[in-house]
């Protein structure tokens, strides 16, 4: 298995040959959770794009533990940039969303309350379920040892959605009645990809007038109708495998 990834505020001037101090709750997580040993190997990340490969060198207390750093990594910005405009899924379906569309290799999310959305954020419940996202997004992100965490963007309105279309490379709509496949559209090979996502019960007709007008054309997956929760996921990885990203 590869080496379990976990999070630290910076790694501004760190070195290979130098140590880290893991602690807070990360290091509870480490040591009392993965019961991390002294020699066991371990990545420690910015989530922006850093990593210090390391190995454990002592372990204090349930919380606590020394890494010796050994190398410095650092991920390329990946290209085309992919953004999934994600509609407001009911319930937990939201965080099951952003958790696949993480370990799947999204860049950033952008939740949506779609006119035909049940769940709406307003106020108090705004700020926690926009918390949650990013939780879940910074845990996706560890487990699927990336060193780039998605960015969870502030919830925008239709209007704004429309705004981020306008400026995409390639932008496009996901909808059953598309009448061009995904698959097979032109994808530019650098830029900005942004992709939006509909609630169960689909994008209005003046949503669609709206990014139409910003230039984003509506797509079909393929036969199958999906969850907006899995939509997003299987969008992505369409397009990572078709841009190269995952070659």
């Amino acid at each position: 298995m590869t080496a379990p990834v976990f999070l630290v505020e910076s790694l501004t001037g760190v070195r290979a040959g130098g140590t880290l101090t893991l602690d807070g709750p990360e290091g509870r997580h480490a040591v009392s959770v993965r019961r991390l040993r002294v020699g066991e190997e371990i990545v420690l990340t910015d989530g922006g794009g850093t990593g210090a490969e390391g190995t454990v060198a002592a372990v204090e207390g349930k919380d606590r533990l020394t890494v010796a750093v050994t190398g410095i990594r650092t991920e390329a910005t990946p290209t085309p940039l992919i953004t999934v405009v994600q509609a407001l899924p009911k319930g937990d379906r939201g965080e099951v969303a952003v958790e696949t569309m993480t370990e799947t290799g999204v860049d950033v999310i952008v939740p949506w309350a779609a006119a035909r959305c049940v769940t709406q954020w307003r106020g108090e419940r705004a700020a926690k379920s926009l918390a949650k996202w990013r939780a879940t997004a910074r845990e996706a992100g560890k487990q699927s040892r990336r060193l780039t965490f998605p960015e969870v963007a502030d919830p925008m309105t239709t209007k704004q959605v429309a705004a981020l279309l306008a400026g995409a490379d390639f932008a496009a709509v996901l909808h059953e009645e598309g009448s061009s496949p995904l698959a097979t559209a032109e994808l530019p090979a650098t830029g900005r990809i942004v992709l939006v996502v509909g609630p169960e019960g689909g994008v209005s007709p003046e949503e669609l007038g709206a990014f139409a007008e910003a230039g984003a054309k509506p797509y079909r997956l393929g036969t199958a109708v999906l969850r907006t929760s899995t939509a997003g996921t299987a969008a992505t990885a369409l397009l990572l495998g078709r841009t190269g990203r995952w070659s």
